[in-house]
């Protein structure tokens, strides 16, 4: 069995050959508030935001340079036709074989098919996670996504990241 995968000092070096200076990892003063549902799983209307640059063969690639835009992917997408595009591609050669490991949107189906959730979102989205400024990822990034899930009534959101 293989032991961990550095990640570190790869988006470190990755980071720098990009331009940017040495990246500061965020550390959260306070764990985020738990909020229990209101509802039974098997009732939630489910979201998701990856972290993973995927995006929907025909949609725009992500930038590597604080790209904070979003891509809705719709809950319809065949599997096959899932692309990744993110500053950290050497996580993806796994992914780009088998997209549900970062974007689980047959697990989800799947779920949703046997009334384990009440149903998926519409449109699932992802970010490019790698985004340098935090507080771009605060001002822009975070206000968009939570924009997203309340316009389409998500319960519970999945963040899945790379």
């Amino acid at each position: 069995m293989a032991g961990p995968t550095p990640y570190i000092e790869p988006i470190t070096e990755r980071y720098w050959a990009l331009g940017f200076e040495p990246y500061r990892w965020y550390h959260a003063e306070d764990p985020p508030p738990w909020t229990p549902l209101a509802k039974p799983l098997g009732e939630c209307r489910v979201g998701v935001l990856s972290t993973a640059g995927t995006y929907v063969k025909g949609q725009k690639a992500y930038f590597y340079k604080d790209d904070t835009s979003t891509r809705a992917i719709p809950k319809s997408t065949p599997a096959d036709d899932i692309r990744f595009s993110h500053v950290t591609e050497h996580y993806l050669p796994g992914p780009r074989e088998d997209p549900n490991s970062i974007f689980p949107i047959d697990t989800l189906r799947r779920l949703e098919a046997d009334g384990v959730i009440g149903e998926m979102a519409e449109d699932l989205f992802s970010c490019m996670g790698g985004i340098y400024s935090q507080r771009r990822v605060r001002e822009e990034l975070i206000p968009r996504v939570a924009a997203q899930f309340e316009a389409q009534g998500i319960d519970i959101a999945f963040l899945v990241p790379l």
